[in-house]
């Protein structure tokens, strides 16, 4: 049997040695300075985004103050509004921060619009709704083990809504049967609770199925939120090649037209390429005042 000044003397070895590894751990920590890392969401950006979906990609910046580099083990993100999920999902093996280096991580993320509106039936196209971005990020430190870093970001994103157009007139400058030169006076119509700055115009245009060719924006115009406002374009085409169309241009009677195409604007959101279409419309073309002649007036003109 063991002596119990023995055993005393043993448990107090025993202390020494734990208390010795204790400090000889704690010195390294101090020499080598593990710490943890930091991060922040420094940016939201949309490239992309059109009438179906919007490509967001979030930047995180992350801060390794380790003399090693550290694994960045997993990703898991959660876009929500006003506490409903729209999107969640997770990045495995998202790489390695260099040690005592930064690094911006980016988290590309797709919204799709169908997705959402026939989830939440509230949110319509045309409005803008905040959003909430969280993030955890898993990285795994020497001697401090798997630390979970959260990151909370909050903004706000359209769901953009298809302009309207209408060929309210068109007027034209110069007449033959080969050629005329004439100006469509367009009415852009915006049902966004955003501005939309109008920068150029992609379409074509069909007078009676006849197609008529398209024609460039000659200015830049800006069409406010819920509102709207009227463009001049100019367009050259042969009044031969319409048809019966022809006659009902000439004789001052409403035209069958027809639009299809695409407008390019700029958005508080970033820029933005929007559908544009009218099928059934009627309009009338008119002649200028020449020499002395009274302009008619159109009967549906405001």
């Amino acid at each position: 049997m063991a002596d119990k000044s023995d055993e005393e003397s043993k448990g107090g070895f025993l202390d020494k040695v734990k208390d010795f590894i204790q400090d000889i751990g704690e010195k390294i920590e101090e020499t080598v300075g593990f710490g943890k890392p930091t991060a922040d969401v420094t940016d939201i950006h949309i490239p992309k985004i059109n009438l179906e979906r919007a490509d967001i990609v979030i930047d995180v910046l992350i801060k390794n103050p380790n003399p090693i580099p550290i694994p960045l083990i997993d990703i898991n993100y959660l876009i929500e509004s006003d506490g409903r999920k729209l999107i969640s999902g997770l990045i495995p093996d998202a790489g390695t921060i260099h040690a005592h280096g930064s690094e911006t991580v980016k988290i590309p993320v797709c919204l799709i619009y169908d997705d959402i509106k026939s989830t939440y039936e509230d949110i319509q196209p045309g409005s803008i709704i905040p959003y909430k971005v969280k993030v955890d990020l898993i990285v795994d430190v020497p001697v401090l083990g798997r630390i979970t870093i959260p990151l909370e970001k909050t903004g706000e994103i359209p769901i953009p809504f298809k302009p309207e157009i209408d060929i309210d007139k068109i007027r034209f400058n110069k007449f033959s049967f080969e050629e005329t030169v004439a100006t469509l006076h367009l009415k852009l119509g915006n049902k966004n609770d955003f501005d939309l700055g109008l920068n150029d115009l992609d379409y074509e245009v069909w007078l009676c199925d006849v197609s008529i060719g398209g024609a460039e924006l000659e200015k830049s115009a800006n069409i406010e939120k819920n509102g709207f406002c009227y463009v001049d374009v100019p367009i050259t085409f042969r009044p031969k090649d319409c048809g019966s169309a022809l006659w009902d241009m000439i004789r001052g009677k409403g035209t069958g037209y027809s639009m299809k195409g695409n407008i390019n604007v700029d958005t508080p959101f970033g820029a933005m390429k929007l559908p544009i279409s009218k099928e059934g419309g009627t309009t009338k073309l008119k002649k200028n005042k020449e020499d002395g002649e009274e302009e008619e007036e159109d009967d549906d003109e405001e």
